[in-house]
């Protein structure tokens, strides 16, 4: 006899933010019966798990679903955070997707002797044929081994940072120079405090050219849909921001507003903290890259004659700044006066609950385009999942449709009836 909490469904979808709405609406397009389970509110970590004047990316009109606009927001803008919560909402509501909150999978496991899984819930027990994992990857902040033990110093993650006003008197340490550091970084640096920011390797495109945004520009010339990432650039950031109107990153002028660079953290003993010398090495790498991209748009326009306007001045760089010129190689903290350290050092993911074979030895999904190598088992919401934009907004909704149409499929040889 069945428990009263046994429930049967075709695919259960892990997770309400951006994947497992765009997994929901694909799913239900094509009627594949589904439920989408989310532990907290839907697009929860848009509102709870960031810093409070933090921006979309990109501007409204390329960082949304097909489906539906950005509401009394300019096309061109960066939208809020709270802004982008409430539009997942208004999608869930627009589409009727079966989404359930409140509702945490503690473990998923394959049947014996019988197709599916049977996923254990806070809100009981289901048996399902399929699982998508839309947890995404930004899970579990990481805070690498090599922090200092010290307990007077302040230490959080970029996830839990939110403003200037809640960390301590003195200067802030800043580990980790993508979208997230440098905008913590400059919002720091603007409140008054002392700010060093850890630069590593990134990749630095311009935020607009000749009168378009770089997303335009990824767009045109295919860089979109790249389908792995260059070697050697598996854990290189991306250096731009949508903050305060959406500006180029220039590492050059965030020095010569007062913030001091240095190179790559490498340790902490005795006080001090003791950086890489690659400071100068990063930054000027970071150039190339930028460059290259301004040479790829420019020979876009000439091929296709389009009517855009030069921009010669984006070509011009700042002097080295000092900090490049004569870098910190060490640095006492306490002489310095440090009082905290802000780690804006990425996250991890937990799979813990999903009790099957479908990981390598690094606990990293093993897929094609989502799909596990494990039957009946799909990931989405992943970077490089299929394409370079595969964790943006726009590009997880086009990775769920492949996904589904996969599920369509399967379904179809499970009916068959010879």
């Amino acid at each position: 006899m069945m428990k009263p909490d046994y429930k049967e469904l075709d695919t259960l979808v892990i997770g309400a933010g951006q994947a497992g709405i765009a997994m929901s609406e694909h799913l239900s397009r094509q009627d594949v019966p589904h439920l989408v389970l989310e532990k907290n509110r839907i697009a929860e970590a848009w509102r709870s798990c960031r810093w409070d004047s933090l921006v979309a990316n990109g501007p409204a009109w390329h960082d949304r679903f097909p489906g539906l606009e950005f509401s009394n927001t300019s096309p061109e803008s960066f939208v809020p955070k709270e802004q982008v919560a409430d539009y997942f909402n208004e999608y869930v509501k627009k589409f009727d997707l079966p989404v359930k909150t409140g509702v945490e999978v503690l473990s998923a496991v394959k049947n014996k002797n019988s197709s599916g899984f049977t996923v254990e819930t806070t809100a009981g027990t289901y048996q399902v044929e399929r699982i998508v994992s839309a947890t995404g990857p930004f899970q579990t902040p990481v805070i690498p081994s090599i922090a200092p033990t010290d307990e007077e110093l302040c230490q959080i993650h970029s996830a839990d940072y939110r403003n200037p006003q809640q960390l301590p008197e003195g200067a802030v340490l800043v580990v980790g120079a993508g979208s997230s550091g440098v905008q913590i970084a400059e919002e720091l640096r603007q409140s008054g405090k002392t700010v060093y920011l850890s630069v590593g390797p990134h990749d630095r495109p311009p935020r607009r050219y000749r009168g378009r945004d770089f997303v335009w520009w990824l767009g045109v010339l295919g860089l979109w849909e790249a389908s792995a990432s260059e070697p050697g650039k598996e854990h290189v950031t991306i250096a731009v921001s949508g903050a305060n109107g959406g500006k180029t990153i220039d590492f050059r002028q965030l020095a010569a507003e007062g913030i001091r660079l240095v190179g790559r953290t490498q340790a902490f003993a005795n006080d001090c903290v003791i950086f890489d010398h690659d400071l100068a090495d990063n930054i000027r790498l970071g150039d190339e890259n930028y460059l290259s991209l301004l040479d790829r748009a420019d020979a876009y326009v000439e091929q296709n004659g389009l009517d855009l306007p030069e921009e010669p001045d984006a070509r011009t760089l700042l002097p080295d700044p000092d900090c490049m010129l004569n870098p910190t190689y060490q640095l006492n903290l306490r002489q310095a006066g440090v009082s905290a350290i802000i780690w804006a050092t990425g996250y991890s993911t937990d799979y813990s609950w999903l009790k099957v074979e479908a990981f390598n030895e690094q606990n990293r999904p093993v897929h094609h385009r989502g799909v596990a190598n494990y039957p009946g088992v799909y990931f989405l919401g992943l970077p490089w999942l299929s394409r370079r934009g595969s964790s943006f907004i726009w590009g997880v909704w086009h990775d769920a449709k492949f996904i589904a149409d996969q599920i369509v499929i399967q379904r179809q040889y499970q009916q068959y009836r010879n």
